[in-house]
């Protein structure tokens, strides 16, 4: 894992995963929604109820549900590798997850696998897939 390619698009990315990440804490699917490339690809193996789903409005849409389950959640997000070639990127992340539920107060902590593009001089998610590193509560 490194951290290779323009700093300015390195540093793009890592804005964009905190856009996702505040979008999450704030509950908010517009900001969240617009971290995503139209056609893009969420998957979630350890969730096999959720499994895979495909394109922005899809993922929004299936976001805006799951999110019911987590109320007060606090997302946070971090890099631990950006690898820039051109207008795609691959990156590592790591991700810490505190919420309520069903009494009890829950930590999950996971690690994405994420393909990102640059369209129009913007970086966006095109592929991201969830594994859950740690559960507890």
């Amino acid at each position: 894992m490194a951290f290779t390619g323009p700093v300015e698009d390195r540093l793009a990315i890592r804005e964009l995963l905190e856009a996702y990440a505040d979008a999450v804490t704030r509950c908010d699917p517009e900001a969240w929604g617009a971290t995503w490339a139209e056609d893009s690809l969420w998957s979630l193996p350890d969730y096999p109820e959720i499994g895979t789903t495909s394109g922005r409005s899809a993922i929004v849409a299936m976001w805006v549900g799951a999110m019911k389950h987590y109320p007060g959640i606090i997302f946070q997000a971090w890099p631990g590798s950006i690898e820039v070639d051109g207008d795609r990127a691959a990156m590592v992340s790591y991700s810490s997850e505190v919420y309520d539920q069903g009494g009890a107060t829950k930590r999950d902590r996971g690690r994405y696998e994420d393909q990102c593009v640059k369209i129009d001089g913007r970086w966006l998610f095109s592929h991201r897939v969830f594994t859950n590193i740690h559960r507890q509560g």
